[in-house]
């Protein structure tokens, strides 16, 4: 199974409870298109589409486009991409947990390459708030249903 870089410079994990039930938080977080109608973060969001492993999806948040690639889906529990944008190499794992009729879940991400390096806390803070930004606006779309 992909996991995230332990190794990379930069690294950050952040979980949330949310009150849905995992396939209603599921296809939420699967309808990448949709992603800039709930998480300002993300200004668009091109996607191939077939939503299979593989499949690659362009998307626009902070200052560059990523370029991301399918790796794993486990509906509705598991779901890992990797990502490249600015020299960047990104590994993002998403985990969600049925707890009572709600979703605990979890959000990591792992960054690396040559601009990281050279700018490790600028960008392990950077990944760390859009880590905790990206699940707030998940459970806020989530709970506002």
């Amino acid at each position: 199974m992909i996991r995230i870089n332990e190794n990379a410079q930069a690294i950050a994990r952040s979980k949330v409870q949310i009150d849905a039930d995992p396939e209603s938080v599921w296809n939420v977080l699967t309808d990448l298109e949709n992603w800039p109608k709930w998480n300002p973060d993300v200004k668009n969001v091109e996607m191939d589409p077939n939503f299979v492993v593989g499949s690659e999806f362009k998307w626009k948040a902070g200052p560059g486009t990523i370029t991301s690639k399918l790796q794993v889906i486990n509906k509705p529990k598991l779901l890992v991409w990797t990502g490249k944008t600015l020299g960047i190499h990104a590994v993002h794992v998403w985990k969600l947990k049925p707890i009572n009729g709600q979703t605990i879940i979890s959000s990591e991400e792992s960054w690396e390459g040559l601009i990281v390096s050279i700018l490790a806390g600028k960008m392990k803070k950077t990944l760390e708030k859009s880590t905790e930004s990206g699940l707030k606006y998940l459970k806020q779309e989530l709970e506002n249903r």
